[in-house]
């Protein structure tokens, strides 16, 4: 049968056959009843737009057949979760999965980006990343843009992805400069304002700390932040939704760019295998000057000196850290630096696999690559133990970093007199909260070291995200530092940071809503709560943070729209500089005689003015999102739940694990409205809902969604003001009481434990 009639039967028995399994998973509850009939539609004229699309089999020779065959044999299931919608445009880009098992994603290791198995807008695909690529091509030019940046990390097919994405960006006569190697995501955002480039957008291929089966494409403007969500919504509904497979131009290889329209960054000499078609003297050094950037930010010159010196595991996940990182530590002069990779059992840790073996040994669980994950630290250690047998004690501090990089986990020596509180273990995952904590009380205290008094304090404020401690906001308030809460997500905290240097943001003791304006009106776009800021009139930022291992430093105001704050990093995460900052606090205190957690108990826990902010964090589910279609019924039936928690907490008649709850808060922005539409007795809670357990409002719960993934976020926050003889008891405490609320937590909303 020729493929045109057989595109037009497969039509046909898409029609009867979607319709017939959205009619059965209605009736058995899976999809809610709201979203049923929207759902079927998009997903036929979805299907229907690709089988038809004359320009398919050059884009993607083998796609066609292929969804034909899944049609074919009534793959329902697997069909609707490729075509029921385009993959959500978030604060990042886009981030999905590239197939939904295991075999299609070795089969697209192993054939290349044409390989057969299915795609669709739902997936994270090369005719996904073309037409995103095309749309953000076209914002550009009407801006006046004309260089980009490209890049990506250790994913399966990542270079080949983004060579794609490079080939189409020289169809539009954009510059393009190519990563020549798997590269950290913050080393991106910094190459793209940098004085040799100063490019106007910046694209990573990568998602993040996502399980083996994702992909994604990072979009970073001309100053290396995130777009501002304005720019992020013109970009997206002007230019990107409006592509279509037709309007996508015929690439240009990198063989027939011209000489001054690609090149490439990497080290100081061409890797081998790399395909650079000939341009092999157009590479510039760029990690010289990435890390060169990072050791500026160092407090000592020489970081490593003192008795006895520090012994450092680094563990680099499978990803773009794992030469960069162990080559800044020796360069400072750290001689005890072990990379880890767990050779007796395979597990290549140190070794670039976007399959990420060391997260896949257990069926059906897709565990993620998330340094942050005791689980991860777990596995960091076994492979520490097998690579140093002799070396597993003596180590001090285990650094880990996500695949790009961006993200960075500290696992530290338990003191012996602390072990029973950690399960009798050596190795303690110390929380990020902790980790930002303690580099601001290091820097701070190191000047007041130096000069009795902290210079320009009145002009110096952190960026936090208002799921991270308040330990951090404490700290800062005893110093005379200011505080800015935004909501989650550097996009969120990089826009706070700039509105305070553009003197947008004035003294607002309250911008988050709450109770009296729940399902009115909305909170401020990305600003939580300002807190000793004069008036808006501070301009230094000396922290930017978030629960979920992210940290920069962005400085005070830059020269100018398309370059870094002036003594500041990038405005995203980067691994590697809170990484290095971490070790260096680490080799101060052993030469003290003190582990880091008896500097947290020390200067931070025990200090009066401050006091022990333990905090406890769990995904739902532990690993990638809730299956398919059911997911949105499933994560909406969980927030629903959430909110008539608010709602008795703010009547007095919440308990959980014999904690009553007086009070909450419900969070929410409108931004994911494109998303969730707006109904009678639902609007999305996108920035969470929050129960207080007391008055002081410093101990709380947190239940945040996911905007682009259908999952959700556990938050609790604990206070208490110990002393030296009853520390420790109160550590133990706190611990078993932050476990006991979040077990009710899920009992209340009716969530198993993965």
């Amino acid at each position: 049968m020729p493929l045109s009639m057989r595109t037009n039967e497969a039509v046909k028995s898409a029609r009867k056959g979607l319709s017939e399994y959205f009619k059965r998973v209605g009736e058995n509850g899976q999809i809610d009843t709201v979203r049923m009939q929207p759902a079927l539609a998009e997903t036929l004229a979805n299907l229907e737009t690709w089988l038809r699309e004359e320009k398919l089999d050059t884009l993607s020779p083998n796609l066609r057949k292929t969804i034909i065959r899944y049609i074919e044999k009534e793959r329902w299931a697997e069909l609707v979760n490729a075509f029921r919608r385009e993959l959500r445009f978030g604060t990042a880009g886009i981030r999905g999965l590239m197939a939904f098992d295991r075999d299609s994603i070795i089969k697209l290791q192993k054939d290349g980006l044409d390989a057969a198995i299915l795609k669709g807008p739902n997936t994270l695909n090369d005719i996904v990343l073309l037409k995103t690529t095309a749309g953000a091509a076209a914002y550009g030019l009407k801006k006046g843009f004309s260089k980009v940046v490209v890049g990506y990390d250790s994913r399966v097919r990542g270079v080949d992805f983004a060579r794609r994405v490079a080939e189409l960006l020289l169809a539009f006569d954009y510059t393009v400069y190519f990563f020549d190697a798997p590269c950290p995501y913050p080393e991106l955002t910094f190459a793209v304002p940098h004085e040799t480039i100063r490019a106007d957008i910046g694209i990573l291929i990568s998602a993040s700390h996502n399980d083996y089966r994702y992909n994604g494409y990072k979009l970073s403007g001309a100053n290396g932040s995130q777009f501002d969500p304005r720019e992020r919504e013109e970009m997206y509904e002007q230019y990107i939704s409006r592509v279509k497979m037709k309007d996508i131009p015929e690439p240009v290889s990198f063989d027939a760019a011209g000489s001054d329209r690609l090149c490439f960054l990497g080290g100081d000499r061409p890797i081998e295998g790399f395909d650079y078609a000939g341009r092999e003297n157009f590479i510039i050094n760029f990690h010289e000057k990435y890390l060169e950037q990072i050791k500026s930010f160092l407090v000592s010159k020489n970081p490593a000196a003192g008795e006895p010196g520090l012994s450092i595991a680094y563990c680099p996940y499978h990803g773009a850290g794992y030469r960069l990182f162990p080559r800044i530590l020796r360069e400072v002069g750290f001689t005890k630096v072990k990379s880890v990779n767990g050779h007796r059992s395979r597990l290549g840790l140190n070794q670039l696999n976007g399959l990420f073996p060391a997260f896949t040994s257990d069926p059906g669980r897709e565990q993620q690559p998330d340094p942050g994950d005791p689980r991860a630290a777990e596995i960091a250690l076994r492979a520490l133990r097998e690579d140093y047998p002799d070396g597993y004690d003596d180590t001090d501090i285990l650094i880990g970093t996500d695949p790009d990089a961006d993200r960075c986990a500290l696992t530290v020596r338990i003191p012996e007199n602390q072990k029973r509180i950690y399960d009798h273990r050596d190795y303690y995952l110390l929380p990020a909260d902790d980790m930002w904590t303690l580099i601001i009380w290091y820097r701070i205290h190191r000047e007041l070291e130096k000069y009795g008094h902290l210079p320009e304090a009145e002009k110096k404020f952190i960026t936090l995200s208002h799921t991270t401690t308040d330990s951090l906001t404490f700290l800062a308030r005893k110093y005379g530092v200011g505080v800015v809460k935004s909501w989650v997500g550097f996009a969120s905290m990089a826009a706070a940071a700039r509105d305070i240097w553009e003197n947008k943001v004035g003294e607002l003791k309250n911008l988050k809503g709450g109770r009296d304006n729940r399902y009115r009106d909305l909170c401020h776009p990305y600003v939580c709560e300002c807190l000793g800021m004069d008036n808006g009139q501070r301009s230094i930022n000396i922290g930017i943070m978030e629960q979920s291992n992210g940290f920069s430093i962005l400085g005070g105001p830059p020269p100018d729209e398309r370059s870094l704050g002036c003594g500041g990093h990038v405005r995203d995460k980067d691994g590697t500089l809170a990484g290095l900052l971490l070790a260096e606090i680490a080799a101060w205190a052993k030469a003290r005689k003190m582990t880091l957690i008896e500097l947290l108990d020390k200067y931070i826990y025990l200090d009066p003015d401050i006091g022990l902010f333990m905090t406890f964090y769990e995904p739902d589910p532990l690993d990638g999102e809730y299956p398919g279609i059911e997911g949105d019924r499933l994560k909406k039936k969980i927030l629903k739940k959430a909110l008539e928690l608010a709602s008795q907490a703010d009547r007095g008649r919440l308990e959980l694990a014999s904690f009553k709850f007086t009070a909450s808060d419900v969070y929410r922005t409108g931004k994911y409205d494109r998303l969730y539409p707006l109904e009678k007795d639902f609007q999305f809670p996108d920035e969470g809902i929050r129960l207080y357990l007391d008055e002081s409002l410093r101990q709380h719960v947190t239940i945040r969604p996911s905007g682009t993934s259908n999952s959700l976020r556990f938050h609790v926050q604990l206070y208490a003001r110990p002393t030296a003889s009853n520390l420790i008891e109160i550590k133990r405490e706190m611990r078993a009481r932050g476990k006991r609320i979040l077990d009710k937590l899920r009992e209340q909303l009716e969530i198993p434990r993965s």
